[in-house]
């Protein structure tokens, strides 16, 4: 779609604040679903601003994972629907095919108020998402809020959750609305293991095969499959500036070091990998020559190619092109250069986890 608007939002601060004052601002209806929702500081401020809409008469709905959101506590939901909010969890086993699937997860993030700004990316509603985790601070994630014709798309892949888990469909605005001044192309990619093909996996496969300058992706789990690992190499031999960020300090072990399995197998072809060392990196946003990028939650892995709920905006503009850019040599300031010949050096001990890990990977 033409005619859209889309301004990068970096870590948690910015992201929330965009959204909690974007609801604030609604007068129709709020669509809100995240993979993991919190009873803790940010998840009360997410409450607190639904229930104030409900009251207000706006329509509000909201979606969440059952397996990202475990420990979230039936009172918090409560409150919401006593305010006059419509809560559902995603209910992933849902159809005959289904009824036994243990690894479903849906693991989008994504808001859409009265059909016209959306936003979608990495964070979820937690106080780890504002830094505020003592483990993993600073929290390194990446979000993008989105006006005009676009966010038509955002509300289908929400709307389309919400009937999955409820077998209703909401009233709301489906007429698209070109953003004021707005001149970005952009898209929105869902993808889902109930598809017939493998869209995050071959959106990826396609955008690494048509780079020509540049590839720039950070990847918090990287565990690419075949079809990726062989349009990475492609991508090198041809003489395209392939860097990928990972994370220095992992939230999963058996991913953390599987990742290093795919780096040694990649090392001299010139791919420049970077360890991101201040916190937990977990944006997942790539780069592509001077135009072309994608933010969302689709992970860099087997799980989110294949076995989960997934969902990514594919934003064609220039400038934004620089302010990612720019983001990302920050990112590269703050990271430490692996060099993928050293790992042969590493104990004996470190090599049998990721070989372990290895073998986890379809999985992971």
């Amino acid at each position: 779609t033409r005619a859209n608007r889309a301004e990068l939002l970096i870590n948690g601060e910015a992201t929330f604040d965009s959204i909690l004052a974007g609801i604030g601002r609604a007068k129709e209806y709020v669509l809100v679903q995240f993979y993991m929702f919190h009873d803790d500081g940010l998840g009360r401020r997410m409450q607190q601003a639904l229930i104030d809409r409900a009251r207000a008469g706006v329509r509000v709905y909201m979606l969440y994972d059952e397996v990202g959101s475990k420990g979230l506590p039936s009172s918090y939901v409560e409150e919401l629907r006593a305010a006059g909010v419509e809560v559902s969890s995603f209910k992933p086993t849902q159809g005959r095919r289904n009824r036994f699937q243990l690894n479903f997860r849906n693991h989008r993030k994504m808001v859409v108020v009265d059909g016209v700004t959306g936003w979608v990316g990495g964070h979820n509603v937690g106080d780890e998402y504002l830094g505020l985790d003592p483990d993993f601070s600073p929290w390194r994630d990446t979000h993008v809020r989105l006006d005009g014709p676009v966010v038509t798309q955002l509300q289908a892949v929400i709307i389309g959750d919400w009937y999955w888990a409820t077998r209703e469909l909401p009233a709301v605005n489906w007429q698209p609305r070109p953003s004021e001044d707005g001149t970005v192309k952009a898209m929105i990619v869902p993808s889902a293991p109930t598809q017939r093909l493998e869209t995050a996996g071959l959106m990826f496969v396609n955008a690494l095969n048509a780079a020509e300058r540049r590839i720039w992706l950070s990847a918090p789990y990287f565990v690419p499959d075949e079809a990726v690992m062989k349009a990475l190499e492609l991508a090198a031999l041809r003489g395209v500036d392939v860097r990928i960020i990972i994370p220095g300090k992992g939230d999963s072990l058996p991913v953390y070091l599987a990742a290093f399995h795919y780096i040694d197998q990649l090392r001299g072809l010139g791919i420049r990998f970077y360890a991101y060392k201040p916190g937990f990196l977990h944006e997942k946003v790539m780069l592509i020559d001077d135009e072309v990028s994608t933010v969302g939650t689709a992970n860099f892995d087997n799980r989110s190619f294949r076995l989960n709920f997934e969902v990514t905006a594919l934003i064609a503009d220039r400038a934004f092109a620089n302010e990612m850019e720019r983001m990302f040599e920050q990112d590269f300031a703050h990271a430490e250069p692996i060099d993928p010949d050293s790992l042969e050096d590493r104990p004996f001990w470190w090599r049998l986890g990721v070989n372990l890990s290895r073998l986890a990977a379809p999985a992971l």
